[in-house]
């Protein structure tokens, strides 16, 4: 049998799991996720994941299925069940399943709630060690790109366009700037500062996001939270990307073209081994 996955408050084995063709996540993708990471068994900013969780649920209108005790307990009882040291744990929950209507079905419908783990390695990988290398492309997602949504197609559709050209990512411009990457947030260092997109409707609010910026300024580095251009991160000394599955990873190519030394730079390799450090410290 494969792994124990979550379902509507039942842990079954993923052959078994099953969710109505009438839910409203694969019918209208009306539902949220979240992404936990998961180091020596212990799970990785797990309030501040559940604290956007439930910003995101409120901002679609979507009632909290469980308390956040509940939620803690089921991803402890999915690591334990599948004696998970490293990977993830992706969690989703949707406005429920009802006859398909673009009006929402009425407030008591019972919301669905799936999660799942994912094992792998997360502190050693390649990408940590040698960085990515991407494109840019055409923002072509809804508006409000701080809720997170189960509608992923359009950063699916840039990271293949990566795939396509030999490339590791994409990421995505508008108006000039750089918003973020298909499934992570953007910055470039430039002297001695680091520079990523201030929070707007524009980006996710990543949760990784915030623990880097608050070591790094624990740390003493410089900060700007402001937009950046396509040219400016071309010209930047160094160039990184940080999310729940890839902590602080370094790019070192944007459309062709080397940033830096086209190596990974100093201030990303800091900053990875002190969130590194931090994650295990704080794990729960």
């Amino acid at each position: 049998m494969g792994r124990a996955v979550f379902v509507n408050g039942d842990f079954v084995p993923e052959e078994e799991a099953r969710v109505s063709v009438f839910d409203r996540g694969f019918l209208f993708a009306d539902g949220v996720y979240e992404v936990v990471s998961v180091l020596e068994g212990r799970l990785v900013d797990f309030p501040g994941h559940m604290a956007r969780l439930r910003r995101s649920l409120g901002e679609l209108g979507i009632a909290p299925p469980m308390e956040e005790p509940e939620f803690l307990a089921m991803h402890r009882e999915l690591v334990a069940r599948n004696a998970l040291e490293e990977g993830l744990v992706y969690l989703q929950v949707t406005r429920g399943a009802a006859d398909r209507d673009f009006i929402f079905p009425p407030a008591e419908t019972p919301r669905t709630v799936v999660a799942f783990t994912q094992a792998g390695p997360l502190v050693d990988k390649p990408a940590g060690r040698e960085g990515l290398r991407i494109i840019t492309v055409p923002d072509i997602r809804w508006g409000r790109r701080d809720i997170k949504t189960v509608q992923l197609l359009a950063p699916s559709l840039c990271k293949m366009a990566a795939k396509r050209v030999g490339k590791d990512d994409a990421w995505m411009v508008e108006d000039g700037v750089v918003t973020e990457g298909t499934s992570n947030n953007a910055y470039i260092v430039a002297g001695d500062t680091i520079i990523t997109r201030d929070l707007s409707n524009s980006i996710l609010h990543g949760i990784t996001r915030a623990a880097v910026l608050r070591l790094a300024r624990e740390a003493q580095m410089r900060l700007e939270e402001r937009p950046f251009t396509v040219e400016e991160a071309k010209a930047a000394d160094e160039a990184f990307v940080t999310s729940a599955s890839s902590f602080v990873t370094p790019v070192v190519e944007i459309d062709g073209l080397l940033i830096g030394e086209g190596v990974p730079g100093p201030v990303a390799a800091r900053l990875r081994e002190i969130y590194v450090a931090d994650a295990r410290k704080s794990a729960i």
